[in-house]
């Protein structure tokens, strides 16, 4: 049986998932939505992530790139609440805070391809759900590449 994006989330509202303070505190890692992100003309890969109003949530929860590089994210916090996104970025993660009913852009670079985990650190937020994953597709840069032998790929 298959589950549409409605029902899952018509599921998670009913078994009292789908907000915070219910069942659980929040939400759970990868209950929110799927988002891709945008290559402009400049090559910088751009995504909007938003923190909706009583969710303790970011949506996307999972944003997927095509590929690694240069990424500009706007981060919107439509939450009564203050809220921060620790993000990862190649060898010097990025802080942004967000006060409620804010907006901010990051801009971060991630090179190589596979999943990366962000989380707002204040209070208890990543406890009750505010974390979001960006999962890069494509090649492991030139550079990132190991010597060795060709090796089989599924």
């Amino acid at each position: 049986m298959t589950t549409t994006d409605n029902e899952r989330a018509e599921q998670l509202e009913a078994a009292g998932l789908g907000g915070q303070n219910r069942l659980a505190l929040g939400r759970l890692l990868g209950s929110g939505t799927i988002g891709y992100a945008e290559e402009g003309p400049d090559g910088v890969l751009r995504a909007t992530i938003r923190i909706p109003e009583d969710e303790i949530c970011y949506e996307p929860g999972i944003l997927i790139l095509p590929h690694g590089g240069d990424i500009e994210l706007t981060l919107i916090n439509d939450d009564k609440n203050t809220h921060c996104a620790v993000l990862p970025s190649n060898g010097d993660p990025k802080f942004i805070w967000l006060v409620n009913h804010s907006k901010g852009t990051a801009k971060i670079n991630l090179d190589g391809p596979g999943t990366y985990y962000y989380g707002s650190a204040s209070g208890n937020d990543e406890g009750r759900g505010l974390t979001g994953s960006i999962v890069i597709g494509g090649e492991v840069p030139d550079h990132a590449k190991l010597d060795r032998p060709p090796q089989p790929r599924p």
